[in-house]
């Protein structure tokens, strides 16, 4: 192995001055949802109340159909 042609040099007097250089870090992206948790449950629950609306107009003709039999 060969030495490397630097050695390092310490002042025996004096002051020592240190430049600390932050350098930026690349870390893994996080992915984000296209929708929040709160929102999925917001659009079940929609969903959920659209569906009881829909059965409810379904029932009802059929109620009022039978009563006009009567």
């Amino acid at each position: 192995m060969s030495e490397s042609k630097f050695r390092e040099v310490l002042p025996k007097q004096g002051m020592l001055a240190v430049e600390d250089v932050t350098a930026m870090v690349m870390c893994k992206p996080k992915l984000l949802p296209l929708k929040s948790v709160t929102l999925e449950k917001l659009e079940k629950m929609q969903h959920e109340a659209q569906e009881i609306i829909q059965q409810q107009e379904q029932a009802a003709p059929q109620c009022s159909t039978s009563a006009l039999d009567q």
